[in-house]
């Protein structure tokens, strides 16, 4: 009975976060059927990883940093899987929500395409601003401190200024 009790209680923290999982699963995967594969090896990791769960952290801290380090993971292995065969350009990808029909306006696009071109860390960093974690958060998921992430959402700002006024 105790672990049906675990089952359900995982199923509706997944439930509850599923907008946390698919917004990494978007920004690591291009193709819609990728995101569905990275988001059930999220689903995957976490439930290996929900016994494990200390609750002295939050719950969203806790996913972010599971979520993340699956995609990187993931990310990297599809991006050397994809240049052994055919590159994809990055100005197709294609940002949506769980559901794939939400249109994105133009900046948002443009937003997520520079992002996009981050590295791992920073396009982890820019997901965890964007969803209005606080610094401690960032600090806590990414393994850095908030001083670090102060400065590099500042840089990371600053470029993307740059890139917006190039256009």
């Amino acid at each position: 009975m105790k672990q049906q009790a675990q089952k359900d209680q995982f199923l509706y923290l997944i439930q509850q976060n599923k907008k946390l999982i698919f917004k990494v699963c978007n920004a690591y995967c291009h193709d819609y059927e990728d995101r569905k594969d990275l988001a059930q090896e999220v689903i995957i990791q976490l439930w290996r990883s929900f016994p494990k769960y200390n609750s002295q952290y939050k719950l969203s801290t806790w996913m972010y940093r599971i979520a993340l380090n699956t995609a990187i993971s993931y990310y990297r292995a599809a991006h050397k899987r994809k240049a052994a065969t055919v590159s994809i350009h990055e100005s197709l990808f294609d940002f949506a929500d769980e559901n794939n029909e939400q249109e994105l306006d133009n900046n948002v696009k443009l937003l997520y395409n520079f992002i996009n071109q981050f590295d791992e860390l920073n396009k982890a960093l820019m997901i965890l601003y964007l969803d209005n974690n606080s610094y401690k958060d960032i600090a806590d998921v990414l393994g850095i401190t908030e001083t670090n992430v102060a400065t590099k959402i500042s840089r990371i700002k600053q470029q993307l200024k740059q890139q917006f006024a190039k256009i």
